[in-house]
């Protein structure tokens, strides 16, 4: 049975999603609804949806699940507000801003038997799998240690409206941190302790990107370099990197060292890239993702580089809703991806090594034949 999808959050992140939409059996929007009533008629009349109010989408008997793309301050209340709905619910990242509120939504959903889902399902493409299967059949062996970097000068240059990404709730680490450590979960499972320390580098940012925000100056309020180390429950020791205060660099997204190689994880930002090992001193085993659906380069939409299929959780997730069992990027592994991340900020606060007291079970394989099926049948 097709899961039919409202969308609360009408903004940028939105149209990735309603355009992938199209390429999947399970799933089907009805409905969007967004506080600015413009943003959802626009994407209403663009996409062929009824434009309701938030009251509206969550009391519809149109809509099953509500796809929560707001702001991230904001997606405790409404995942909240669509679970007390009776709606299930999968939510941009991260899962919430606070372990209160994480914990909330995961107790929720358990308790009116709703299943939660979040982003980044990143995770699912051929790039993280296919490193997740060269980990799971031993070609690394027993991973050691590693180092992963977010690296970039930010985010005023690009978005029209990035003040909230400098605001409590922001940063490197919330913002980007899910891509990065939902990747290590999944591919080494749980964390057990970190150790940071972290600053803000630029007390303020001005708005350089077109719009109408545009030479607006934004007061920092979170820490914009991070470094941390992750300790994980199986023993590895992965460094994380995490910085909007960098002109340029040559970090690759993620190197893993184990005990019979070395791994070179591509960008977990996206669904496909390349694949480096090496097993022995001398050179670096290559494999590419780009002659796999979910691994081919589709956007940006006019001249595509990158493989985007944002949605693929979602769709996975509406299988597992139909199928009764748990989705794969499921709210108990995105509530430990949010402790971790919780956990480096308040060690770079108090100068201490944090404890993680959750834990999660690796998210289960996803087959090529498995991802395929979540598509649409070939027109004939």
């Amino acid at each position: 049975m097709v899961q039919r999808i409202g969308l609360v959050g009408c903004g940028v992140i939105s149209d990735i999603y309603l355009r992938n939409a199209a390429l999947f059996r399970d799933i089907r929007f009805t409905a969007c609804a967004d506080m600015r009533t413009e943003a959802a008629e626009a994407r209403a009349a663009q996409y062929g949806l009824r434009a309701l109010s938030l009251d509206e989408l969550y009391a519809s008997d149109e809509v099953d699940i509500v796809l929560n793309l707001t702001n991230p301050d904001a997606h405790a209340g409404v995942s909240l507000r669509a679970l007390d709905s009776g709606k299930h619910v999968y939510t941009e990242k991260p899962l919430a801003t606070s372990l209160e509120d994480g914990r909330a939504i995961v107790a929720l959903a358990r308790e009116k038997g709703l299943q939660v889902g979040s982003a980044p399902d990143t995770i699912l493409g051929p790039g993280l799998q296919d490193c997740r299967r060269l980990i799971d059949d031993g070609t690394t062996g027993r991973v050691i240690s590693g180092v992963a970097t977010i690296m970039s000068r930010g985010m005023e240059h690009w978005h029209p409206a990035p003040a909230f990404y400098f605001k409590p709730g922001g940063g490197p680490i919330l913002d980007m941190g899910p891509y990065y450590v939902g990747a290590l979960v999944t591919l080494l499972g749980p964390v057990a302790k970190v150790t940071a320390v972290g600053r803000v580098g630029l007390p303020e940012r001005v708005v350089t990107a077109e719009g109408p925000n545009v030479g607006q100056r934004i007061e920092v309020e979170v820490p914009t370099t991070v470094h941390a180390v992750l300790s994980f429950e199986s023993g590895a020791q992965v460094t994380l990197l995490a910085s909007w205060d960098v002109w340029k660099h040559a970090h690759l997204p993620i190197e893993l060292h184990g005990e019979a190689a070395s791994l070179r994880v591509p960008d977990p930002n996206f669904f496909g890239g390349r694949i480096e090992r090496a097993e022995n001193r001398d050179e670096w085993t290559t494999s590419d993702t780009a002659d796999r659906f979910f691994g081919q380069a589709n956007y940006p939409f006019a001249k595509p580089l990158y493989a985007n299929y944002r949605g693929l959780g979602l769709a996975e997730m509406a299988r597992a809703v139909e199928g009764g069992r748990q989705a794969r990027v499921n709210g108990e592994w995105a509530f430990h991806v949010l402790d971790v991340m919780l956990a480096i900020l308040r060690s770079a606060d108090e100068e201490r090594g944090v404890a993680v007291a959750s834990r999660c079970e690796r998210p289960e394989r996803l087959s090529d034949e498995e991802a395929l099926s979540l598509l649409k049948p070939a027109e004939a």
